[in-house]
């Protein structure tokens, strides 16, 4: 009996092989390998991509805004697409390639991150600006996604939890504890997927410029058990059916100390306090006074961050807020702010954008105010706007200031 073989279409051909033939080769052993992002010793960056049967391919990324984000690309011969930018400045960006109208990652690039709804593929142009979320040859912690009983807002709910590297060897070490707060929009995974926390922690700890510590990240939304279409793994770890109902992503929250909308109703912090500051010091080796409590957050993370701190202001020592502050100041936020100095707090952190209009006046307001009742404050003005190019800097600088 005979058999036919048949080649599919690869790279433009279309003869089928014949019985005892050898397939046509050449330009599959001629075609050079395609590298997607490749970064120039410059730090101008290629950008590929393969569809020799799409008409318009355009790259979309986030480091520029509007329509200049979305960068038409050049198609030759042989159906390779690609597009030739920068020099870039040292940063982490994500991209995408929309094909006539679809939206795809790199398929040559396996690094991807998740921003709310949003997966894109990872560049990262590495060099000084970067070097501390870029990952080294060093000692690495361990980031575990812990599930735990909320009864404050009855749900079960998810938080990371960073333990430094020898967490797991030295039995007897207590370690302080770093309370790290998402913003609007975002979730538990944010600082891991976005702010490259672990890697900023593994990093610091490793050069001897920041204490070894467990950094807490939890989820902010007290309505979401955790990351849009995560749940925990069977009902019976709360006893109940479990709740489904999660909360959309809110647009960036005006600055006003995070007193207002569902997210900032208060909620979230009382958990915060009864429910995840007690399950970590039950469940993990750390030292339980307040001066080995630290607590900061970004935009809604940090008006959490102010809000339970002068709500229980005897639990945390070190306090960052980044892009968030007051717009409004009244005589009752006056009195908390007086209070929480009284319990002498060794640090409190500020830091925004130069360009940040969403909450760069109202961190000045926080300024006046930490100046004039005589805090013990730092406060750092950037380049850039609301974005994680900045909340990475920030932890960076934050991280070494804790527990000393």
């Amino acid at each position: 009996m005979m058999m036919l073989f048949f080649l599919p279409k690869i790279y433009g051909q279309d003869t089928p092989a014949r019985p005892n033939q050898a397939a046509p080769r050449a330009n599959l052993q001629n075609r050079q390998r395609i590298f997607s992002p490749e970064i120039l010793p410059d730090d101008k960056v290629i950008f590929r991509l393969y569809a020799p049967k799409a008409d318009s391919v355009k790259l979309v990324c986030d480091w520029m805004q509007g329509a200049e984000s979305r960068i038409t690309m050049v198609k030759n011969d042989s159906g390779l697409w690609s597009v030739t930018l920068g020099p870039l400045p040292q940063e982490v960006y994500g991209y995408t390639f929309n094909i006539d109208g679809v939206t795809v990652l790199d398929p040559l690039n396996p690094l991807i991150k998740r921003d709310v709804r949003n997966n894109t593929s990872i560049l990262l142009i590495s060099g000084n600006e970067t070097d501390y979320y870029t990952p080294k040859e060093v000692p690495h912690g361990t980031l575990a996604k812990v599930w735990y009983n909320s009864p404050t807002l009855n749900l079960t709910r998810r938080m990371y939890v960073y333990t430094p590297a020898g967490y797991e060897d030295n039995k007897k070490a207590k370690y302080p504890v770093l309370y790290l707060l998402h913003g609007s929009g975002g979730d538990e995974d944010a600082w891991t997927q976005l702010g490259r926390a672990p890697t900023i922690m593994d990093n610091l700890i490793a050069l001897g410029k920041a204490k070894p510590m467990i950094v807490v990240m939890t989820n902010g939304n007290p309505t979401q058990e955790a990351e849009m279409g995560c749940a925990p793994l069977s009902a019976s770890q709360s006893g109940r059916p479990l709740a489904t109902t999660v909360s959309a992503p809110a647009a960036v929250p005006v600055a006003d100390g995070g007193r207002s909308g569902n997210q900032n109703n208060g909620r979230f912090e009382e958990s915060l306090v009864k429910d995840v500051i007690p399950y970590i010091e039950s469940h993990y080796r750390v030292l339980k006074d307040k001066n080995n409590r630290a607590i900061a957050g970004l935009s809604m993370g940090g008006g959490h961050t102010q809000n339970v701190t002068l709500k229980y202001p005897d639990m945390f020592a070190y306090i960052g807020v980044f892009s968030m502050g007051i717009r409004t100041m009244n005589d009752d936020l006056d009195n908390q702010f007086k209070v929480l100095k009284s319990k002498n707090p060794r640090l409190y952190y500020v830091a925004v954008g130069k360009t940040d209009n969403l909450t760069f006046n109202s961190s000045q307001t926080l300024v006046a105010v930490l100046k004039k009742d005589g805090f013990n404050y730092i406060y750092n003005e950037t380049s850039g706007w609301h974005s994680w190019s900045n909340w990475r800097i920030y932890l960076s600088d934050f991280a070494p200031r804790l527990f000393k």
